[in-house]
């Protein structure tokens, strides 16, 4: 749904049928979710997090996910999410006088499954009516409800506020940690250095001097190397790794695989 003002809105309602969607993806703000129906699967590299009907969760800016949309059976997966940008948050931080010290010490992670509050429940209720009806929300009212959302989550959870109001873009962390964890995301290099605190030049030079090779190669290598691993080891069908692993299709990966190991995938025995 776009605005009035032809930006994307901050409010999105999400709805499949029958068939499972799966894919991975840059989040690049503060996400504040509710699952309608259907089940929502989120790996983070990490951990992964299954919310169902009624569940309410938070996901951190500047992360990337693996994610599997699955309606129920005979019905739709629906998911309403409202998303809050940095520019908002810095001006209600001005105005409540909120900053990230006013969180408290409590621990909160890149995905956190928020608590069933009524208050959650009534708010996303007040928007089913424009997202469900497809109606423009004008700029007036998106301000109001936006306020509303994040009054009501540092109400029920204070130790947002350490995440919403961190202003700091991604420092500069260790490049051979991160990579390792994340190689299997698909995504561009530039967006790799943006999340390592690195220009694309640095992120270039300082990825050769830990790992000796480009990272185009290493990407290549860890992701078959990953594959043969799920497919040999684990019992894995092609079919199943070649998105895990960060292919973009299967006929490239197959391909690749064959190149790499002499074989194509579908003949590496269990």
């Amino acid at each position: 749904m776009v605005g009035p003002d032809k930006q994307k809105s901050p409010f999105s309602y999400s709805c499949y049928v029958a068939r499972s969607r799966e894919g991975e993806q840059f989040v690049p703000e503060h996400v504040f979710s509710y699952q309608l129906s259907g089940v929502l699967t989120v790996n983070t590299g990490v951990k992964e997090y299954v919310f169902r009907e009624g569940d309410f969760r938070f996901i951190k800016r500047n992360q990337l996910i693996k994610f599997n949309k699955q309606p129920v059976q005979g019905g739709v997966f629906e998911a309403v999410s409202i998303y809050f940008d940095q520019e908002l948050l810095k001006q209600f931080s001005l105005e409540y006088g909120y900053s990230a010290d006013t969180g408290g010490n409590g621990k909160v992670d890149t995905v956190t499954e928020l608590k069933k509050e009524p208050l959650y429940k009534s708010f996303v209720d007040s928007l089913l009516p424009y997202l469900q009806g497809n109606l423009l929300i004008n700029q007036h009212l998106q301000a109001l409800k936006l306020r509303e959302a994040l009054l009501i989550l540092l109400q029920s959870q204070p130790s947002l506020a350490r995440l919403l109001f961190d202003f700091q873009e991604p420092g500069k962390i260790d490049l051979e940690e991160f990579m390792n964890r994340n190689f299997h995301f698909n995504v561009q290099l530039k967006r790799f250095a943006y999340l390592t605190g690195r220009s694309l030049a640095t992120f270039k030079r300082d990825f050769e001097h830990v790992f000796h090779v480009s990272p185009s190669k290493w990407l290549l290598q860890r992701r078959l190397q990953e594959a043969h691993y799920l497919i040999r080891e684990k019992g894995k069908a092609p079919g199943e790794v070649y998105l895990e692993t960060g292919f973009e299709d299967l006929s490239h990966f197959s391909f690749a695989f064959k190149k790499q190991y002499g074989i194509p995938p579908s003949q590496v025995a269990g």
